[in-house]
């Protein structure tokens, strides 16, 4: 037995002593890894729960906030389109008892154009269709015709309606008529 207290120790091996009570700590841990356990769950879920809390308060919030922008969103044109409205009402007042052609016209012509300039003020652009060449993402095909010339032939001849731009936005496509 002298010659086993000489051999080397094999590292996998351990102490029966040392085993036991490590089965003692062992016994210990589960019952303190499941209470660990539990307080993170816990902790996890009411996270979780605050954050369902919060996203949803988050969701009403938006959609009350865009419906508050919907509400409000043609204000702003509305605003300048009023002293429009003003100048048709003073014209349509002043052109009244008139017979003369070209007094109702000048009245409409000079409210047409502020309409107009009021409206690119806001980001409103025509599009320039007539002669160009055809585009789905921007036209409306009505009719064909024959092109007066060859070189209007696959390009647009006429404009019925025009379109319009609103910033970068196609915002009515221009209604047009083709070549063939």
């Amino acid at each position: 037995m002298a010659d086993d207290q000489n051999l080397p120790q094999d590292d996998n091996m351990t102490d029966p002593a040392a085993t036991a009570a490590g089965e003692m700590t062992d016994e210990a841990t589960p019952e303190a890894d499941a209470s660990a356990a539990g307080n993170e769950l816990a902790d996890l879920k009411d996270k979780y729960l605050r954050l369902a809390a919060e996203f949803e308060n988050y969701k009403r919030r938006t959609s009350k906030e865009r419906i508050d922008l919907f509400k409000t969103a043609g204000q702003e044109l509305m605003v300048a389109l009023l002293p429009i409205l003003d100048d048709f009402e003073r014209a349509r007042h002043h052109t009244q008892a008139t017979d003369d052609a070209n007094a109702v016209r000048e009245a409409v012509d000079i409210i047409q154009n502020k309409l107009q300039k009021t409206l690119q003020q806001k980001g409103l652009v025509a599009m320039e269709a007539k002669g160009t060449a055809f585009d789905s993402e921007l036209h409306e095909a009505i009719t064909q015709i024959p092109a007066p010339s060859e070189d209007l032939k696959g390009k647009i001849v006429d404009e019925v309606e025009k379109g319009y731009y609103l910033g970068d936005k196609v915002l009515r496509h221009a209604k047009v008529v083709l070549g063939q």
